[in-house]
């Protein structure tokens, strides 16, 4: 599912609505269609209450459940705004930050909101960088008047680390795959 809204105006369109969220939600959590956490089986019911019924084994499953959205009590769409919230702004975003930008009445929820946003961008099986390394770094942002190198304003800090030194380097114009491991 590739369609991510590009602006806040193509957002505020696609998610609009408490069930603009969960169909998205549907639609992410059980692509090829309604799957039973507990019985792997694929014919259910919706209920009233928005909760999927199981016919195979009859366990009720909410979308929602073991997400960082389950046990909520705010609608999705604010929670759909926060995560675009945190995920477009430039230097980070502070629990008040958020609180202010929701119109949240409480720090502790904004807080608590903010922590699981950002351990839910956590890939867990991420890959750890390993072994011998070679890392450099270096000052961008053109020539400016002033003070040069560490502390230049107007300069962006780049932190460079491959994977591995390389095997050849009386060969610097090999290519990444000749010289990396």
């Amino acid at each position: 599912m590739e369609n991510y809204p590009r602006n806040v105006m193509e957002f505020e369109n696609r998610f609009a609505s408490e069930e603009a969220c969960i169909e998205y939600l549907i639609a992410l959590r059980w692509p090829e269609g309604f799957v039973c956490p507990a019985c792997q089986n694929t014919s259910a019911w919706r209920t009233g209450r928005g909760l999927f019924f199981c016919k195979g084994c009859g366990l009720q499953t909410s979308v929602t459940a073991g997400t960082i959205f389950q046990d909520t009590r705010k609608p999705l769409h604010v929670w759909f705004r926060a995560m675009w919230y945190v995920t477009n702004q430039k230097h980070g975003v502070s629990a008040l930050g958020l609180q202010r930008a929701l119109g949240l009445g409480s720090y502790r929820t904004a807080w608590m909101w903010l922590h699981k946003l950002r351990h839910a961008m956590v890939r867990p099986a991420r890959d750890r960088l390993e072994g011998a390394m070679e890392v450099d770094e270096t000052y961008i942002g053109g020539e400016k008047p002033g003070k040069r190198g560490r502390g230049a304003m107007g300069k962006t800090l780049v932190l460079i680390a491959p994977r591995g030194l390389p095997q050849n380097r009386e060969n610097p114009s090999a290519t990444n795959s000749q010289c990396f491991q």
